[in-house]
């Protein structure tokens, strides 16, 4: 009976498939950190919550993310102050608040001060590294120094007739907040910023799949949009990054996208209004391109394929690694950086 038994066991054991072991991430987002998991049942659970068990993964993207947005707060810098400004120019009319709502507008200003400093720096390091930074200093004091005199005068010739009265205040103070933020919007414009971010990074793929060119940092810098930068491009592949993994993918979809992409630091999810792309936490400007393109060509594949969403990544991915290289090399030489990806407060991943 023993030996009958055995033979069973043995005829039985090839038939049961292996256990399924649970997938085990880290998502990191705002300096704070959680481990997720996807049990073998399907259930999604949370093991751990706190920023120290990805300690050296944040700190190792930290610069990144610093300057993700530089251009934004720079201009929020500039509303604080001219806000600010306006409440100490009211406070005057509010002789039972004059002492709160003085300290709101100097409250204000002084946050524009912070925002300002937090964002000088980053704007300027992609310029180091071109060699211009001083001419950039020069420039910017120079017009700089000629605008704040022709201010004064002006303000002076204001203060003296049409300011000289309160409505005249409340009527020349918004104008020229908003010729105040125009001026620097176009101002951030004019400069060309030669870091990818998401926005950037779906304009140079836009236009290298629709007409195989590559745009220059210059070339773009008027097509920003500074206000909505969040808007999805088509011929880019309508891309959403730096979504929760936990939120995109199920445990199968997960699985079968990692077999997809086994050697690459981003995660592609196709959806019917846009495509979620999620990055590893240390995936550079190169990644983010790789996965872009892939994203791109898969877009412009389903509408003329009625295959599976699984063929049609692969076939893009194919198509994606053959022409890369050339892809990446034209990038560079036309003054793109791509050692770092700047995709702001979105969330990353680490096995």
């Amino acid at each position: 009976m023993n030996l009958l038994n055995k033979i069973k066991m043995q005829k039985e054991e090839p038939n049961k498939a292996p256990p399924e072991v649970p997938v085990y991430w880290i998502e990191a987002s705002d300096s704070v950190s959680r481990h997720f998991s996807f049990q073998p049942d399907g259930r999604l659970s949370v093991l751990k919550d706190g920023m120290q068990h990805v300690g050296k993964l944040i700190c190792s993207n930290l610069g990144a993310r610093m300057d993700s947005e530089p251009k934004r707060w720079r201009i929020l810098a500039d509303v604080l102050y001219d806000l600010g400004t306006g409440l100490e120019v009211l406070s005057p009319l509010c002789p039972h608040l004059f002492l709160e709502v003085a300290g709101l507008g100097n409250f204000a200003k002084g946050m524009a001060v912070v925002a300002a400093r937090a964002t000088r720096l980053p704007i300027y390091s992609s310029f180091a590294k071109e060699g211009n930074l001083s001419d950039l200093f020069a420039k910017g004091e120079a017009i700089s120094t000629l605008f704040n005199v022709v201010g004064m005068g002006a303000g002076i010739q204001l203060a003296s007739t049409i300011c000289s009265s309160i409505q005249g205040k409340m009527i020349v103070g918004p104008l020229l907040s908003i010729v105040h933020v125009c001026s620097v919007i176009e101002e951030m414009r004019a400069t060309p910023v030669n870091t990818l971010n998401p926005q950037r990074t779906a304009m140079v793929v836009a236009d290298f799949v629709k007409s195989g060119k590559i745009s220059s940092p210059a070339d773009l810098r008027y097509h920003e949009d500074l206000l909505f930068p969040g808007r999805l491009i088509e011929d880019a592949g309508n891309v959403k990054v730096g979504r929760a993994l936990h939120k995109v993918f199920t445990p199968s979809k997960l699985r079968e996208v990692k077999d997809i992409f086994q050697e690459e630091k981003f995660l592609l999810n196709v959806g019917n209004k846009w495509t979620d792309m999620v990055l590893e936490q240390n995936a550079s400007g190169e990644d983010a391109l790789r996965g872009w393109l892939v994203a791109a060509y898969a877009a412009s594949m389903d509408k003329s394929s009625h295959g599976s969403s699984t063929a049609v990544l692969q076939d893009a991915y194919l198509k994606m690694n053959s022409s890369f290289d050339s892809f990446l090399s034209e990038l560079q030489a036309k003054g793109w950086h791509t050692d770092r990806f700047l995709d702001g407060t979105g969330s990353r991943f680490a096995w």
